[in-house]
């Protein structure tokens, strides 16, 4: 069973920027899809960005340009970088992997946008 950690939340103001960080407990070479997923209040968890093994990239589009997302395989840690980060962007992240059809989450780390 992979377990992901994550860090590199808190509060930044609004324009600002952070770097999520989502360490896994084994070699992410063989992990399919890594990705990140966010929660906010009240709201549905939704895809942020997922990159896969090949290294290719999806996004949402109100992240797109903003956003980030990158794999080192030799550190088995996956990032988000967020730029430009808006009140919008408060929530809840959580790392994602994908491995034979299971999917492994991480328990998530606190984005908090606000001035």
């Amino acid at each position: 069973q992979v377990q992901l950690v994550e860090s590199g939340g808190g509060l930044v103001q609004p324009g600002g920027s952070l770097r999520l960080s989502c360490a896994a407990s084994e070699s992410i070479f063989g992990i399919g899809a890594m990705g990140w997923y966010r929660q906010a209040p009240g709201k549905q968890r939704e895809l942020v960005a997922i990159i896969t093994r090949g290294g290719n990239t999806n996004y949402a589009d109100s992240v797109k340009g903003r956003f980030t997302i990158s794999r080192d395989n030799a550190k088995n840690t996956v990032y988000l970088q967020m730029n430009s980060l808006n009140p919008a962007d408060t929530a809840v992240y959580y790392c994602y992997a994908g491995r034979s059809g299971t999917p492994y989450w991480g328990k998530g780390t606190l984005v908090t946008v606000s001035s």
